[in-house]
């Protein structure tokens, strides 16, 4: 069973990649131009020289490991069992105990409720043992009040402001909780509307969130934070250079910033999402390259997720993770920060901290750091693709990823791009005019042969009507379509390639590839939006696209027609025109579907004067007569 589930889920990657490469290929470049860093530097690296631009240079990722000795990992790996497997989280889920009705929606929010607060308390714990530890106090906290307002007949259940009402319930603010009730924001139910087990699941969630309490009591030390500051005082990069660290936990991030500065004085700033408008400044005159008064005041920046994204931080070269980014796309987002082309920065360096137990073998450190990721992976199960933020990743995949420099730069360094192939043409066009000269002046229908390893004759031709372009290669069986970068492959050969002479079966193939092209022109076309009823426009409409395979008709009708049904959909007709055409087309149906005959009732009653002169963008695309522009004959 394992192995098929591997097998479906390759399976799952390979289609989703394939899908992915095809909406590249027909949608997204059509609408979007992508460039990536290493294109540009690849294809245009004249024109960064001359501009005195440059993209610094990313370095591999290196893992940290905090090392937690034999009580600290038996403790951490308990606490992730009892998180994960024990706790019921009913709490933040009373409606599922609800003995009246629940919509879906509401089972679906109260459900989400729980699976949050697991991954809250799974973060945190990975994050900081401080911030774990706060967050337990503060789980307690609310279990005891909630109990105490059930025990006198009240529930509170709010999808927004759940954190709320017992915020205000510990500040006797009942005059606030009455007004949230008032404008429906927080709902009050009856104790007895709720079955026995709410109270008997809350019991039992606090004992265990108790029992976890209790375990961390003998937890003295911070391995992770005493990792770090080794690092920081002995790594030869971290110790001079100017630092951005990161981290998911408010709290996390003003322990650590209040440690660091007992033993790096003067030389920590920290910012979150509470910090204020001059701490801001502070950031960017300290740590952006851009900034206009530039300052030396601190060399170590701590900060939650609120600065990942909006600030440049390029002063720095170093970003720090405090904490796993579980969704790898923000190790991407946070790097970015320092990853500028303007950067003074030749090279770009990440550190990410991963839990282990004690050892003295680094690939073994690595083996622990991974089963603990697996720990989490697995035991969340389904719910992990809530802390992955998306996909789940696979725990041996996840830390692969997040000491990949791919991670980072987003780029696969292997990827095709067509700036290859315009840059060849640029080149010729600069250096070699006469050569340019002749390919533009190169007929409609050009042709030639080469010889090819495979074993097989095939032809491909590149096509064109109006706007849109394709390629299709065809042998013995069915032509297949290629995107622009398969099919520029193919033709890419040297200049003093020997030509060769045609197969007997060219014009076989040219003709399969012309009826692929077809079509694919047709299926291309917009749908029309089909309006309710039965009025006389959506008749007409629902006749003339049963008539849609316009193989039979020459380009100028296929136009007309087109022109035709746009004009009906966007009520662009005259009412009296409509209604004629369409009784003149019913009268035609009776002797059977004929689409030259149904034409030719169009054109007799709607003359070409009387469509509007512009075409919807959409149709402007594919008008016009389809054309072959080239053929390549491989022989073999």
């Amino acid at each position: 069973k394992g192995l098929d589930r591997y097998k479906d889920r390759a399976k799952y990657i390979k289609v989703a990649k394939e899908n992915a490469k095809e909406i590249r290929e027909k949608v997204l470049k059509y609408l979007m131009v992508r460039r990536t860093r290493t294109e540009i530097e690849k294809y245009f690296s004249d024109d960064l020289k001359k501009q005195k631009l440059k993209f610094p240079k990313i370095e591999n990722p290196e893992a940290i490991f905090y090392e937690l000795n034999n009580e600290e990992d038996k403790i951490f790996n308990k606490t992730i069992e009892f998180i994960t497997r024990k706790f019921k989280y009913a709490r933040y889920m009373p409606l599922l105990y609800y003995k009246g009705k629940l919509t879906q929606p509401e089972e679906l929010s109260q459900r989400n409720m729980g699976k949050f607060m697991k991954i809250l308390l799974v973060k945190r714990l990975e994050s900081s043992f401080y911030a774990f530890r706060k967050s337990i106090e503060r789980f307690i906290l609310y279990y005891e009040k909630f109990l105490r307002e059930l025990e006198k007949g009240n529930v509170y259940v709010s999808k927004k402001y759940t954190y709320k009402i017992f915020e205000l319930l510990e500040n006797d603010d009942e005059e606030k909780i009455q007004r949230l009730i008032d404008e429906d924001k927080a709902k009050k139910y009856s104790a007895k509307d709720f079955r026995k087990e709410l109270k008997q699941d809350l019991k039992q969630d606090l004992e265990t969130l108790r029992e976890i309490q209790k375990l961390w009591r003998n937890i003295k030390r911070d391995p992770k934070l005493l990792k770090f500051i080794k690092m920081l005082s002995s790594h030869p990069i971290l110790k001079k250079h100017r630092l951005i660290v990161f981290t998911e936990s408010k709290e996390t991030c003003d322990y650590l910033a209040k440690n660091l500065e007992s033993k790096f004085p003067n030389q920590v700033l920290s910012y979150s999402g509470g910090s204020s408008a001059a701490t801001r400044e502070k950031v960017i005159e300290n740590f952006d390259a851009r900034a206009r008064f530039p300052k030396d005041d601190y060399r170590i920046l701590v900060s939650t997720e609120v600065l990942s994204e909006g600030i440049n931080l390029h002063r720095s070269d170093v970003v720090i993770n405090y904490d796993i980014p579980w969704n790898p796309t923000r190790l991407m987002q946070r790097v970015g920060r320092i990853n500028r082309v303007d950067t003074a920065f030749d090279r770009i360096y990440t550190f990410n901290f991963f839990p282990t137990k004690q050892s003295d073998s680094l690939i073994k450190l690595k083996e622990a750091a991974e089963a603990k990721i697996h720990a989490f992976m697995t035991l969340l199960g389904d719910d992990a693709r809530i802390l992955t933020e998306g996909e789940p990743i696979g725990s041996h995949e996840l830390f692969n990823r997040l000491i990949s420099k791919k991670t980072i730069t987003g780029e696969d360094e292997r990827e095709e791009s067509e700036l290859k192939y315009l840059q060849i043409i640029k080149d010729i066009r600069d250096n070699n005019p006469d050569l340019f000269a002749k390919i533009k002046r190169l007929p409609k229908k050009a042709r030639t042969a080469r010889k090819n390893d495979k074993k097989v004759n095939s032809l491909l031709t590149y096509f064109r009507k109006g706007k849109l372009q394709k390629f299709f290669i065809v042998s013995k069986g069915k032509p297949q379509e290629l995107d622009f970068i398969s099919a520029a492959k193919l033709l890419e050969t040297a200049q003093n390639t020997k030509r060769e002479k045609l197969g007997k079966d060219f014009y076989e193939l040219l003709d399969k590839n012309k009826k692929a092209f077809e079509l694919a022109t047709i299926e291309e076309m917009p749908e029309l939006k089909m309006r309710g009823g039965r009025d006389t426009a959506t008749q007409m409409l629902k006749i003339l696209k049963a008539i849609r395979d316009f193989r039979k008709f020459t380009e100028d009708q296929e136009l007309y027609l087109r022109k035709v049904m746009r004009e009906i959909e966007e009520g662009g007709l005259p009412k009296q025109t409509t209604k004629r055409t369409l009784q003149e087309l019913n009268k035609e149906l009776k002797n059977g579907l004929n689409s030259l005959r149904i034409l030719g009732v169009l054109q007799k009653n709607i003359p070409s004067d009387l469509l509007k002169e512009h075409i919807a963008e959409s149709a402007a695309q594919t008008s016009g007569p389809r054309e072959v522009i080239l053929s390549e004959y491989f022989t073999s």
